[in-house]
């Protein structure tokens, strides 16, 4: 009669469904628990039945204890957790026996498992627990009670839960734990004998740390042919000869091709030898620092060759000869002549070494890739991104067809392998570098390349037969090895990006990791210290803080919780700080020595200092832009940003101090009382529209942008005509703003007159950032003089005593400005 009532029940019972059902006749008080002690006896009795299989929860494998140490915290199981299943038994105490056997620890976990069977999580149903009726339902059938009454036989009493739930959360965190060490230790042993398991990794916070490569370890080997048992050299000229047309050997193997020298093809005339070795030595403090793909002494050695052979220009291989006009363009953008005089002569230098480049070649040598290389790295400092993206993505096809991505035996020299390594690495810095900065994905894949890192001997100590290092000479002096390990965490950071808010936990990887790449800069750059530093030395930083400053600025997004969004800000104001103080510490100015990276940087940590209040260090990066002005095509159109950003910062800020409540202030009047300072800036901190203008570059990507959303409605704008031709020479072309646009902002002096008005002029001036002379590191000679980077005193013969008090001028970080009013 039961059953059949139950059948046409139309209130099912509510729990998850399932094939086993309750023994009612040896149920149990929910509220009296059997102790642990009475338990354990009965399930070491002898008389225990094995007929029933051990459970195991969710299908992970029996394994063997951990140690335990009291009672753990756990995190609450919601209602449809697979963990809300029956409570299991814990192994610990019957698989730590000693003296049993497989069939009596069978049995014993058999009837472990019945008695918690028996003692039914949910005793009672709601209806039966009211009345205070026994109640006879299963996992399958509603009660006898509820069905005579026609109601629904639910378990939804929260006196119900029991703590054996509880045990079965640590009990079920335990195994996942022992199952991801077991793994991780696979995936290790794997590793070590070049093999790969293809699982995902377990967690983001996993992945996250070991996508992100240790400082100065080597990539992954690859996986190379076995060799062979017999000699293979009579089929190998075999193929080398026949297969001419059909494909090309791998790069160390290819016969060397025979350069045909058109009469036609005229070579662009040489500069006079002073200014070569002028612009040499610019080019050595602004690039060869950070990217030495040029060995040094041989460079040297073939100009001088050059200059002595300057009527047989034929004879001189037209790869180098195109590289050596690129080397000269870089060298003009960062020499100290006057502006347009350095633009216009490196436009000249820049159209002279893209005249001697080929566009139908199909044989490349280590000059080709170096002459794009070098093309786009000039072009990115003209600010002219998307074409030096489109000679980057040609330096990354000529070294992949010279296989520069991988390491490979049978280079001639050791100073030759070294360099492969030392250009395939600056080409993946350039990489990585311009991707982040435009929002455009990768071209350079890290699985495909195993080339290892170049050797930590600086060019002077780099010989044919290896290395020759003296005894009391540092052995490296550029940055190439710290650069390189930022930007190799870059791919983690993408892959963190594809998250619309990066976690904690992996904000403090990617923080932990840069923190570890700046003590791979001298002492001296550390944040902490007061000593003075050469302007050259912010250039190799900028990538860390630019790095850092990306990282927390993906959480300003409007998808992203508040409390992410505000710690995101804090974050990248602290970053800004960073920066600010490091310029004010500069011995000398930073007008000739500042890359489009660097000035690009200092624009996005001026919005930030503005943004939150830090005016005196907004001041401070304001001096640095307006000393560098026109020397970097980009400082115009970023100091044009800042005098929009600053006028609708000063309005909102003026709004806000009309509308918000005044506060009250003893002994003056209430209409002499402001709002609380706090409030306001807090305000600010919330507003949307500054949230976008603070942003600035986030925009840029179609992935990461969020002002364009709903323009599809908006009617097209009408641009005004722009006008074409030019070349590289067009101001137009490479600032993107027109004769009137790049008027119209007011200059550097109105922006700091407008940051002074913020801070309403109560403040007490700070020294900042003064422009001081030029000063470039010296270019190295034959004997390995040092470098300064490297924590030398010598900076060069110019060197100017810093302004007096700018040190301590920069301590005072967290100015309000209406604080200061009050």
């Amino acid at each position: 009669m039961t059953m059949a009532a139950s059948s046409h029940n139309p209130f099912p019972r509510s729990p998850n469904p399932s094939n086993r059902s309750y023994d009612s006749s040896s149920v149990s008080s929910a509220t009296s628990p059997r102790p642990q002690v009475q338990l354990l006896g009965n399930l070491m009795s002898s008389n225990a039945r094995t007929t029933t299989q051990t459970p195991q929860p969710i299908g992970i494998p029996p394994l063997p204890p951990a140690p335990q140490s009291g009672f753990q915290p756990y995190t609450p199981v919601t209602a449809t957790s697979v963990m809300g299943r029956d409570s299991l038994p814990p192994t610990e105490s019957v698989a730590s026996t000693p003296g049993l056997s497989s069939a009596q620890l069978s049995a014993n976990v058999s009837a472990q498992k019945r008695a918690y069977r028996q003692r039914r999580k949910d005793p009672s149903c709601d209806a039966c627990r009211e009345r205070k009726v026994k109640c006879d339902a299963t996992e399958t059938t509603s009660c006898s009670e509820c069905s005579s009454r026609n109601v629904k036989c639910q378990f939804t009493k929260e006196t119900n839960r029991r703590m054996s739930s509880i045990k079965q959360v640590q009990d079920l965190e335990k195994q996942i734990e022992r199952v991801r060490r077991e793994n991780s230790n696979l995936r290790r042993t794997l590793a070590e004998r070049g093999e790969h398991m293809d699982v995902d990794t377990e967690g983001a916070e996993q992945s996250t740390q070991q996508i992100i490569p240790d400082l100065n370890s080597e990539p992954k080997r690859r996986r190379r042919p076995a060799p062979l048992l017999q000699d293979p050299s009579r089929a190998r000229t075999v193929f080398r000869n026949f297969s001419k047309g059909v494909l090309k050997p791998p790069a160390p193997y290819r016969q060397p091709q025979s350069t045909i020298v058109t009469p036609e093809h005229t070579r662009p005339p040489l500069p006079p030898k002073a200014t070569v070795d002028k612009l040499l030595h610019t080019y050595y403090g602004a690039t060869h620092i950070m990217m030495p793909i040029l060995h040094w002494p041989t460079l040297q050695h073939q100009v001088e060759e050059l200059y002595q052979n300057i009527t047989d220009l034929q004879h001189v291989p037209i790869s180098w000869h195109s590289m050596f006009f690129a080397v000269l363009a870089i060298g003009s953008l960062f020499s100290n002549d006057p502006y347009p005089d350095r633009t216009l002569r490196a436009s000249e230098f820049l159209d002279a070494s893209r005249g001697l480049v080929d566009p139908w070649t199909n044989d490349f040598d280590l000059d080709n890739v170096r002459t794009s290389l070098l093309l786009s790295l000039a072009l990115n400092e003209l600010n002219l991104k998307s074409a030096s993206w489109t000679w980057l993505g040609t330096a990354v096809r000529m070294a992949q067809d010279l296989d520069l991505h991988l390491e490979v035996v049978g280079v001639r020299s050791r100073v030759e392998a070294d360099m492969r390594r030392r250009v395939w690495w600056a080409i993946y810095i350039l990489d990585r570098t311009l991707a982040m900065e435009l929002g455009r994905p990768f071209m350079i894949d890290d699985a495909d390349c195993d080339v290892a890192l170049p050797e930590p001997f600086d060019d002077h100590f780099l010989h044919t037969e290896g290395p020759m290092h003296p005894p009391n000479a540092i052995p490296l002096t550029h940055f190439l090895h710290g650069i390189i390990n930022i930007v190799r965490s870059f791919s983690a950071m993408r892959k963190a990006f594809s998250s619309s808010v990066i976690e904690p936990p992996r904000l403090a990887t990617f923080d932990n990791h840069f923190l570890v790449c700046q003590k791979m800069f001298p002492e001296a750059c550390e944040a902490n210290n007061a000593s003075f530093i050469a302007p050259h030395m912010l250039m190799p930083l900028a990538y860390l803080l630019s790095a850092r400053l990306f990282l927390h600025r993906h959480n300003l997004a409007p998808g992203c919780p508040l409390e992410a969004r505000s710690d995101a800000i804090q974050q990248c104001k602290v970053t800004a700080i960073d920066t600010a103080n490091l310029i004010v510490r500069t011995n000398a100015t930073l007008a000739d020595t500042a890359t489009a990276l660097l000035v690009t940087h200092i624009f996005r940590s001026t919005l930030f200092l503005l943004f939150t209040g830090c005016y005196d260090l907004a001041a401070t990066c304001l001096r640095a832009l307006k000393s560098i002005d026109v020397r970097r095509d980009v400082a115009i159109p970023c100091g044009r940003y800042l005098s929009c950003f600053l006028q609708i910062l000063g309005a909102k800020q003026r709004e806000l101090l009309t509308i918000l409540p005044r506060s009250t202030t003893p002994g003056y009047p209430p209409q002499a009382a402001l709002p609380d300072p706090r409030a306001v800036q807090d305000a600010l901190l919330k507003d949307e529209e500054l949230l976008i203008y603070v942003s600035s570059d986030m925009q840029a990507s179609i992935e990461t942008a969020w002002v364009w959303i709903g323009a599809e409605r908006e009617a097209p704008l009408t641009m005004p005509p722009s006008s074409a031709g030019g070349g590289l020479a067009h101001l137009d072309l490479r600032t993107g703003l027109n004769a009137k646009e790049r008027e119209d902002w007011g200059g550097w002096d109105s922006l700091l007159e407008l940051t002074k008005g913020l801070a309403s002029g109560t403040a007490s001036p700070t020294p900042g950032y003064a422009p001081r002379a030029q000063t470039l590191p010296p270019i190295k000679v034959e004997q390995g003089a040092s470098m300064p980077g490297s924590g030398a005193s010598e900076i060069g013969s110019s060197r100017n005593s810093p302004t007096a008090g700018s040190a301590s001028g920069s301590r005072s970080t967290e100015r309000i400005s209406i604080a200061n009013i009050i």
